[in-house]
This record gives structure tokens, C-alpha cells and sequence, in this order.
């Protein structure tokens, strides 16, 4: 029987290409064969110590050859993944635990404590340290990743795509996560638009940066990738300085960091002194890449080909695409719908909207999720009329070309008037001392929210009040100019390079 499932893209790629580097992280490089192999021992090892199919298995750790491997052994057992965000409270950690009944944990030594202190009173049974990108030690109570690979390889498993391949926690805004159930079949779905409309193929020599709990690294780049053949580099260091040298001495050829990565590359002083040649392929995505700061970049790398990537977790999460050709012409916005999507922007009636006019992005695909883990209500509400509801705002032009306007949540109400934060930030950037900014609505007793610009120089400039008041006004209608500006060392983001803008309205609402 023909299995197309996540672990049978590894097996064929590895027939395809034994000899050839599948990933390297650190000191270790591994061939294709020897990957497949690997996945196939833990996976034995794993089914030793308990685990079979259907089982959740949680992992908190940087990225690392040992998380790769995991991902594919599990998907050779018909385990299921459930990545969690490093970067979380042990308190929020053992919600996502506890909700999706975990039996394994997988750390690596740096979050073990969090690991632990998370799965108390859990139905964590199992703990499994992952080797990090440098030296580590095995933190006590914890099954050894090369002990595990000594085990008789899994007997292949008769699996089929319609498995639940892994449970995703949004980071959303609501006071508790939802975990986006994905399939094999829909992950392998969303594979197949990365590879034709972000042009992933087996020539590419690919930096994963951004942690692979994130699905944006680990299923849009990731593991289409490793479904191709590529070459892949692995780093749990997504620092300026780590980046620039990785991208030279790697020789990398394609790409992703959300905008504000691409920033802090922007503004390192090794930047011009390093050799980026073999940068072809840049992409970003995860939030919205101010216009501006998308000129600098082909600018300053006029080789490298620009693609955006618009989506969410649920949709596995690649929806749209802007292609290099594009990225002038249409500067600003997300593309249109990528190969195995349908979207539309409608009213709250389900109606399409006219073009130019706002209204919510759906989406219709085989990529989407099969529900929202444990919680009926919320599927229901996502799934309301037949088509997923994204929760973002958006224009579709007559070409069919999405910009996101704003999250729905993010819109500022303002005497009354509707603005799009992202609007605001556009403009602002165009202020030549302005490295980053963040649009926000600040509680406040004439303008019910007052725009409020949080804003970071450049290094070396200087931008008093007065001065980007007024500038702002030469840009900006009155109701949509900031009311307010702050400035900051840096602005609080995610691993993912989000801006976390509702850790700033709780932070500053508050003064």
C-alpha cells in the first residue's frame, strides 16, 4: 500500500539523495541515509519506552539536530508533536501540557527546569533530553537522545495521511491558547504550495534560525526542505553577529526571518563587511515588513530574490504569497492566495467585499486544520459559513492581491474613528532616525485610545518629540497621526520575531 505520510517523506528523500548532507547543526552533519536511520532508532527507542500511535509528545528546546529528529521519528510512529514556545511561564507551559495530555516531554538541558516544573501533576510519565548545538550535559531523571538511538529500529508502521501529525498552540490573544490539530495530509499539502510558490528545491542550502517550534520555520522551510532534498543548517542563535557568520561561512543560498531579523541585520555594523554573495533567495514573513525597510533590503542586496509569506498556524500555516517580481509593484502586500489555497475578504455576512474595501480574510484549503483540540465552541466559530476565519482585516485589489490591513483585535478606535496600526507604522517609517515602531491604542480620556507611536532610533540618531510630531503631521492625516511617542531601547518580540503588542499595552496602559 502507497503511505504518503511526513516520515515517508524522509524514507523516499533519502533514497533519492543517501550521500548528500540533510542537515548540519553544530559539530554534527548528518547524510540523508544517516537521517532516515536516525529517525528510525528513535523512533524504536521512543516505542521502547512506551510511546505509540496517537500518543502527544511535547517539546521544549532551541533548535537542534535533536529536535529535527524528533519531528520525523514521530511521524514514523504515528506520535503526535506538540511544540511548545520556549519562551512561555512554566504556568502557561503546564496549561498546554495538561490540556493536551502529554505523556512524553522532550527538553533540551537549558529548559529542563521549566520542563519539569511545567509537567508537574501532568500526565508526563517520560522525560527525554535533547543534545543541544553545543556541549551539554544530561540533566538527572532524563532518558539520554544517543541511548535512545542504540534501540532496534521501528518496524515500518502502516500509517495512514489522515493521522493527527501534530498540535499546534496559537499565540493568540485570548486569555488561553488553542491547539490547531493538523494532519499528515494537511501539512504535506501546505508542503507541496511552499515548494511551487516559494521555489524550495533540492539546490538550495537553507539557514533555520527561527525556532522550529514556530510551524513558519519548521513547516514552511523546514521540512518541505528536507521533502525536496535541500541542504540544511541548523541554529538555535538567531543573533546578528551568529546570522551574518553562518550566512558566509555556510555559504547559505535561501533565507527566512520575520522583519524585525531582518532589521537587526540591517543595522549590524558586520553587515557590509560580510560576504552574503550566495544569499539568492530572502524571505519574510510573520509580521508585516514596513515598506521602507523592504527598499533598504533590495537595495542593499540586489541579488537576493524577495518573497512574503502571509498565513497563521492553522492554515500550516503558508496562505499567501508575494513573489519577487512583485515585490515592488505591489510593495506592502501579503500576495494572493498560494497553490492550495482559496481566499476571499468579506463583510460580516459572508459576502465579498468590494475591492479596495475592508473587510476579514477567509480561507478554504486542504492545508487547514481539522479542528481546534478539545474545544467544539471555538472550531465551530472558526469555521463559521464553511469557510476559516483568520481574523485578519484585509483589502483585496482586482488583481486578487491581499494587503492586511490589521489584526481585528489591533484596530484603534479613536474619536471615533477606525485606524489600521499598520498604516500608521508605515508612515512613521518613512523618519529617517526610526530603526523600528509599534502602533498602539493607549486607554485615555479625550480620544477614548490615543495612537501612541513606541518608537526605536537608529543608533547614532537623535529625534526629540517635537521634531517627529512634526514630521508626522506631513505624513499623516490628524486623526491618524500619534497622539503620544515613547521611546525605547528595543521593542519586546517573540522567538518568531513578533512584536508582542499587547505586552506594550499592558505595560503601558498601566503608567
Amino acid at each position: 500500500m502507497f503511505q504518503h505520510t511526513l516520515g515517508d517523506l524522509l524514507r523516499r528523500t533519502s533514497k533519492r539523495y543517501p550521500h548528500k548532507t540533510a542537515l548540519s547543526c553544530g559539530d554534527v552533519t548528518w547524510t540523508y541515509a544517516e537521517f532516515e536511520a536516525i529517525t528510525q532508532a528513535m523512533a524504536g527507542g521512543l516505542a521502547q519506552h512506551g510511546v505509540k500511535l496517537g500518543d502527544k509528545v511535547a517539546v521544549i528546546s532551541r533548535n537542534s539536530h535533536a529536535f529535527a529528529a524528533l519531528r520525523f521519528a514521530l511521524a514514523k510512529m504515528g506520535a503526535v508533536l506538540v511544540p511548545i514556545n520556549f519562551m512561555l511561564s512554566a504556568a502557561d507551559a503546564h496549561y498546554i501540557l495538561e490540556h493536551c495530555g502529554a505523556s512524553v516531554l522532550c527538553t533540551d538541558a537549558e529548559f529542563a527546569p521549566l520542563g519539569q516544573q511545567a509537567a508537574h501533576n501532568t500526565a508526563v510519565q517520560t522525560y527525554v533530553w535533547l543534545p543541544s548545538e553545543g556541549p551539554s550535559k544530561i540533566p538527572d531523571g532524563f532518558l539520554d537522545f544517543h541511548a535512545l538511538l542504540k534501540a532496534p529500529a521501528l518496524e515500518p508502521q502502516a500509517l495512514d495521511a489522515s493521522l493527527l501529525a501534530q498540535i499546534i498552540y496559537t499565540s493568540g490573544t485570548e486569555s488561553r491558547p488553542k491547539g490547531a490539530m493538523l494532519t499528515h495530509s494537511a501539512v504535506i499539502a501546505e508542503y507541496v504550495s511552499c515548494v511551487i510558490d516559494a521555489e524550495i528545491c533540492e539546490h538550495d542550502v537553507v539557514l533555520h534560525a527561527l525556532p522550529l517550534y514556530h510551524c513558519a520555520q519548521l513547516d514552511v522551510f523546514f521540512g518541505p526542505s528536507i521533502y525536496v532534498g535541500g541542504e540544511n543548517i541548523i541554529t538555535g542563535a538567531p543573533t546578528p553577529d551568529n546570522l551574518l557568520r553562518l550566512l558566509s561561512e555556510k555559504k547559505i543560498t535561501s533565507f527566512f526571518a520575520p522583519p524585525t531579523v531582518w532589521i537587526g541585520l540591517l543595522r549590524s555594523d558586520q553587515f557590509d563587511r560580510t560576504d552574503l554573495s550566495h544569499l539568492k533567495k530572502g524571505y519574510y514573513g510573520a509580521s508585516i515588513m514596513p515598506v521602507e525597510v523592504l527598499k533598504e533590503m533590495q537595495q542593499r542586496l540586489p541579488q537576493v530574490r524577495l518573497w512574503n509569506l502571509y498565513g497563521q498556524t492553522e492554515i500550516a500555516p503558508l496562505a499567501t504569497v508575494l513573489k519577487p517580481e512583485d515585490q515592488l509593484r505591489k510593495a506592502g502586500s501579503a500576495g494572493r492566495a498560494t497553490l492550495n489555497v482559496e481566499t476571499r475578504v468579506v463583510d460580516d455576512a459572508m459576502q465579498d467585499v468590494q475591492s479596495g474595501e475592508v473587510g476579514e480574510i477567509v480561507h478554504r484549503s486542504p492545508q487547514l486544520l481539522s479542528g481546534y483540540y478539545h474545544d467544539e465552541e471555538r472550531t465551530q466559530a472558526a469555521f463559521e459559513g464553511g469557510w476559516f476565519h483568520s481574523g485578519d482585516l484585509g483589502i483585496m485589489d482586482e488583481e486578487g492581491y491581499i494587503t492586511v490591513v490589521d489584526r481585528k483585535k489591533d484596530m484603534i478606535k479613536t474619536g471615533g474613528e477606525n485606524v489600521a496600526s499598520r498604516e500608521v507604522e508605515e508612515a512613521i517609517y518613512k523618519i529617517q532616525a526610526v530603526s523600528e515602531v509599534a502602533v498602539i491604542g493607549l486607554p485615555d480620556a479625550k480620544w477614548i485610545e490615543a495612537v501612541t507611536a513606541v518608537v526605536v532610533l537608529k543608533p547614532g540618531h537623535v529625534l526629540s518629540e517635537a521634531d517627529f510630531f512634526a514630521q508626522c503631521a506631513g505624513l499623516l492625516t490628524h486623526f491618524k497621526a500619534p497622539k503620544r511617542v515613547i521611546f525605547v531601547d528595543a521593542l519586546p518580540k517573540n522567538p518568531s520575531g513578533k512584536l508582542l503588542k499587547r505586552e506594550l499595552r499592558q505595560r503601558l496602559g498601566a503608567q
